[in-house]
């Protein structure tokens, strides 16, 4: 008698719990696909690589791994014009020329990372690059820029697995959309064409100040007023990142 009612007690005990699981599965799911909550769903790391196309500021950025003359001619155009830019940097050129870096930072622009050696991350072990991100953020701490959370990879190289690396470290990964190779040296007119023809609102546009772009500053002389005649804005990307609409998009 006592095995009957135990019997009984399970089978009405697992009636009540299924339509109960049932019940907050159905919430849940309901309340996901409403976007107030996600208990499924992870969100994906993205790159950054284009802000609002709704507005017409852009940001536009210079990468550096070596050399120091043609960063200071890049400098005095962007003086003159009164355009602020968003300067990536290795964390090995931040220890050899320290003076540039507080240039850049004294001209207003902003300071982001290509983390400490210029090697492409996919060429590497996971925690190499690891490594490398954390030593990176140590130097530029010791130089005086504790804040640098702005990350571009070596050669614009990354994966899903160091999206998620870089997102932990608490770095904010940054691409690009407009790139007119100025690093080839393909000619000034073709730079400033390029540029000038591809650029929309919210772009984030792509230029070198290492010494191997030598005809870069000689085509910022026709660009930064071309553009603002076009109407466009400078930003930093910090600026870009914050504004209300701004768009992540995953580069593949």
């Amino acid at each position: 008698m006592n095995h009957f009612y135990v019997w009984k007690f399970n089978r009405w005990r697992r009636w009540l719990i299924l339509p109960g699981i049932a019940l907050l599965t159905a919430i849940l799911l309901w309340i996901n696909e409403n976007g107030s909550f996600s208990v499924f769903s992870k969100e994906e790391s993205v790159a950054l690589t284009k802000g609002n196309s709704d507005e017409p500021n852009i940001g536009l950025t210079f990468n550096i791994s070596w050399g120091e003359e043609r960063v200071l001619d890049i400098l005095e155009q962007l003086g003159e014009q009164e355009v602020q830019a968003t300067f990536f940097v290795s964390g090995e050129w931040a220890e050899r020329h320290p003076d540039i870096l507080k240039e850049i930072s004294e001209g207003k622009h902003e300071l982001g990372m290509l983390g400490y050696r210029y090697k492409s991350y996919l060429d590497q072990e996971l925690e190499q690059v690891r490594k490398d991100l954390h030593y990176a953020k140590e130097v530029f701490k010791k130089l005086g820029y504790k804040d640098v959370t702005l990350l571009r990879t070596p050669s614009g190289h990354f994966n899903k697995e160091i999206l998620e690396l870089a997102e932990g470290l608490g770095f904010k990964v940054i691409h690009w959309n407009i790139n007119p190779n100025d690093w080839e040296n393909p000619g000034t007119q073709v730079i400033v064409d390029k540029v000038m023809k591809q650029t929309t609102n919210g772009d984030i546009l792509l230029l070198h100040a290492s010494d191997s772009a030598k005809q870069t500053a000689g085509a910022l002389r026709t660009i930064l007023p071309g553009l603002k005649n076009k109407g466009f804005e400078f930003v930093s990307i910090t600026e870009l990142i914050n504004q209300a609409h701004a768009e992540s998009k995953l580069v593949e």
